[in-house]
């Protein structure tokens, strides 16, 4: 056994980011369904209830990019802390903004915006920040700790769901939001004890920083990323996919709501047999390394297979959609692992950054574009089932012509032991 496999994966430092986004996440999975179903209740349209999950994801459009050259200048744990204790301010507003009923659509839209600027700026610097905090030889593992976390996060759906269905009104679920003020605070209390040496931003203190450099900074990131066939190939596949998934996702809700036989309770319960297929992939990956040279046949595998799934499932029965739904959670959360252990493994870490910020750029614009023309059809009266269907198969389309064509590209960054 080599030394790079020798070395442990739980330092302090991965322990405490782990801990940290665990108990954030554990909050962030309840008030964001809360509050989805806050505005869905308020509005009575899947249109107004798409477009304010529009307006959460409009700033990620904008900001990763842009604040891609800061996180590779400067203190990426700083600006993580930051924002959790920014979160945990927020939510506590909008708790008593709930509990005083001065809430509007419009207030809510306001609300959806800043807590979508402050997602897509830390999800930059936590991404660009995790992977230094890993030890060498365990990425793959490392990541199967990351994909677990939000399945076992999210796992605290049903308990919203349960909340909305026994307090009237929907007056218990402003409640859930207090929660989440409180696990942010000890999410960044957490963070600020991480220990972790950013020659980046040590640098950028002895040499100033300026506009000028920060377009160059830009400038540089997307020079790299275009002589990069393979991150291009993964990031534009994955762009077309947020758009499909998007689409069809946003779809959910309304139409397990609207069904007799279904409701909100069974929508909760096939999303989580999903989670809990996620997990217990992310538990299997943790314990089993990937075959090197199988990666990108893997990765393809899954990319088809899931959208087959995405087609059929919503005409079977609810045990049927319980276990389809559970094996889609399997096998997505095996093409996760590949992508993200892979390409941040692959990134330097002086453009990690960028890369990550023009990422969730794109894949973002793509999310919001699904959502709104997902929620536009499920207002023309078009079956729900139809549209969801033409969006698996455009995903699967993508996959071969996207994914398939540039495969020789990906699998330089897919096909590698990490």
């Amino acid at each position: 056994m080599s030394t790079k496999q020798q070395q442990p994966l739980w330092t302090k430092n991965y322990t405490i980011i782990t801990l940290g986004t665990v108990v954030s996440m554990l909050g962030n999975a309840i008030s964001g369904f809360a509050l989805g179903l806050i505005i869905l209740d308020y509005t009575g349209s899947t249109f107004l209830y798409a477009i304010s999950a529009v307006v959460t994801n409009l700033p990620k459009i904008i900001m990763p990019s842009l604040v891609g050259p800061y996180i590779d200048r400067f203190s990426r744990k700083r600006v993580i802390y930051t924002l959790d204790f920014t979160s945990a301010f927020l939510f506590l507003i909008i708790f008593f903004t709930l509990h005083f009923q001065v809430n509007t659509y419009a207030i809510m839209l306001l609300f959806a915006a800043i807590i979508g600027t402050i997602d897509s700026v830390y999800s930059v610097a936590y991404e660009s920040l995790y992977p230094m905090l890993i030890s060498k030889g365990n990425f793959q593992k490392a990541y199967s700790i990351a994909s677990m976390i939000y399945p076992i996060a999210a796992f605290m759906t049903p308990i919203a769901a349960y909340i909305y269905d026994v307090v009237p009104n929907g007056a218990g679920l402003k409640y859930l939001l207090l929660f989440n003020s409180f696990s942010f605070v000890f999410a960044a209390v957490f963070e600020t004890q991480i220990k972790v040496e950013e020659k980046h931003a040590e640098k950028t203190k002895t040499m100033g920083y300026n506009i000028k450099k920060y377009f160059d900074d830009f400038k540089e990131g997307l020079k790299y990323l275009k002589g990069e066939l393979g991150l291009l190939t993964v990031t534009a596949y994955f762009t077309i996919n947020t758009f499909t998934n998007s689409a069809a996702g946003i779809l959910l809700l309304p139409y397990f709501k609207a069904q007799d036989g279904l409701g909100v309770m069974t929508y909760t319960f096939v999303t989580g047999a999903n989670l809990l297929g996620r997990l217990v992939g992310g538990i299997f990956h943790y314990k089993k390394t990937f075959p090197q040279d199988r990666k990108f046949t893997i990765a393809m595998f899954v990319y088809i297979t899931s959208n087959i799934i995405g087609c059929a499932y919503l005409f079977t029965p609810i045990f049927a959609m319980l276990l389809l739904q559970f094996f889609s959670g399997l096998i997505c959360v095996t093409s996760y692992n590949i992508r993200i252990s892979s390409t941040q493994n692959y990134l330097p870490d002086s453009v990690r950054g960028r890369f990550n910020g023009t990422f969730q750029m794109l894949t973002m614009l793509g999310a919001v574009l699904g959502q709104v023309l997902g929620g536009a059809l499920g207002d023309t009266g078009l079956s729900i089932r139809a549209i969801v269907i033409a969006f698996s198969a455009l995903d699967i389309i993508a996959a071969m012509l996207v994914m398939y064509r540039g495969r020789e590209h990906v699998k330089k960054i897919y096909n590698v032991t990490i």
